[in-house]
């Protein structure tokens, strides 16, 4: 009696689960095995070759965005990457469908192969793909009324016009542009859907770049074989942040140009050590130039770090050239002081100029010329003491300004005196064009 019992519940238990299983297949029809998708849309129907309202007015495609990420911004092959959800809405009555409770339908891939969708592309763009793992991301939504959600993720990588006249301290504009490729503004009008709140965003950071605004804008563009077309904008500002540059290129190039500046400080006989430390400082100049060049398009134009950093080597440059006049100059002073003194017996000429080529004062023993008297009469047979004393009348002073010649003999008498200068004039210099170069830009 019980084992009777017990079949006899567990077959009720079954019918049971049986009866329950078939309601809620006929609760949700896409579960029925009476009616497929291609039937219940009537697919077979009908041609999807053709847009909706074929012959009639232009079929409206509402257009909203949401940038998932910007991948990356390349400035050598002036283009960035973004990855977006697309999301597209229009109304295609021959997909009503009959419904109770008015729910729509979700599909996949598939099914959008059967039908008509709006054949939006990006306009500049050097590639683009919709992500496939695991399944393709694409999306259709199906109204009972006719309204079609169609949403595929998209990475594209489009062209972006940069100006670089004020790089690093720049700011790019790019946009991404949307546009029908075959249908123009006659067969299909694209709008965004809900104006500026269109486009969305999530929080994005970037490396280098920091995103001042985005915006949606709309506009046509005519072509002049197929006529005009609606072309939707997803702009945006890229503020490029400095802190990057000023760490790999202008502490280097500052810290260069003062350490140019050392050899001022040093002695003008120590050849060695004055020429290599200019010859360095160049090199090293002339290394910072190029790393940055290579990191930068091939543009005919020059752009404000190219002012800083070839400022700056000139400012190198003239700092050797610098060591090369005064080098100079002290040995001609050393050759006038070796004509005009007496050389002893016992002196080394090469001894003396073993350490850096020129004759120095301290190895020569130079005898002075006596002192003569300056006379203010031109005639030379009158003696000293036969020279009136013309005085100058109270009150006024005389004054003879030297002429070139002579400023350049006092110069080159006094060798010393370029890197004393030198030591105030070049600081000051680059002080100045620093404070010019940073207001411009900044």
């Amino acid at each position: 009696m019980v084992t009777e019992q017990t079949s006899s519940s567990g077959s009720e238990t079954t019918s049971d689960c049986r009866r329950i299983d078939y309601k809620l297949k006929r609760q949700d029809s896409t579960k029925t095995l009476l009616i497929k998708s291609e039937q219940l849309l009537r697919i077979e129907e009908h041609d999807f070759a053709l847009r909706p309202g074929f012959g009639g007015a232009a079929i409206p495609v509402g257009i909203d965005v949401q940038v998932e990420s910007i991948d990356s911004i390349s400035e050598v092959n002036m283009d960035f990457t973004m990855t977006l959800y697309l999301r597209h809405y229009w109304k295609d009555e021959r997909l009503a469908f009959p419904s109770r409770n008015n729910l729509s339908r979700t599909f996949d891939s598939r099914l959008v192969k059967k039908i008509w969708v709006p054949d939006v592309f990006f306009v500049h763009s050097k590639r683009s793909f919709i992500h496939d793992t695991t399944m393709e991301n694409i999306m259709l939504r199906v109204y009972p009324d006719g309204n079609i959600l169609y949403s595929v993720r998209v990475t594209v990588t489009a062209l972006c016009s940069m100006d670089f006249s004020s790089f690093p301290l720049d700011t790019q504009n790019c946009s991404l542009e949307l546009e029908s490729y075959a249908y123009n503004e006659n067969d299909l009008m694209l709008y965004w859907k809900n104006g500026n709140d269109s486009l969305r965003t999530d929080e994005i950071v970037l490396s280098q770049f920091f995103i001042e605004h985005f915006h949606a804008s709309s506009g046509l563009a005519f072509y002049s074989s197929t006529g005009w077309y609606n072309r939707l904008f997803i702009n945006f500002i890229l503020r490029r942040h400095i802190f990057f540059f000023m760490l790999q290129t202008y502490f280097p190039t500052m810290l260069m140009v003062v350490l140019s500046w050392v050899s001022f400080w040093i002695d003008r006989r120590a050849v060695p050590a004055r020429v290599s430390l200019g010859i360095t400082t160049v090199l090293t100049m002339s290394t910072i130039i190029t790393g940055v060049s290579s990191s930068m398009p091939q543009v005919s134009y020059v752009k404000a770090v190219d002012i800083y950093l070839w400022t700056s080597f000139l400012f190198v440059f003239l700092s050797v050239i610098e060591y090369a006049a005064v080098n100079y100059c002290t040995t001609l002073e050393e050759m006038r002081k070796m004509k005009k003194g007496k050389i002893p017996s016992t002196f080394n000429a090469s001894q003396a100029m073993a350490f850096d080529g020129c004759f120095h004062d301290n190895d020569i023993e130079l005898t002075p010329f006596s002192r003569i008297a300056p006379t203010l009469t031109s005639d030379p047979l009158t003696t000293p003491a036969q020279t009136p004393d013309v005085r100058p009348a109270e009150g006024t002073r005389l004054r003879r300004q030297r002429s070139v010649r002579e400023n350049v003999d006092l110069l080159v008498s006094n060798s010393y005196m370029i890197d004393s200068y030198s030591r105030l004039a070049f600081p000051l210099s680059y002080l100045l064009f620093n404070t010019i170069y940073w207001s411009l830009y900044s």
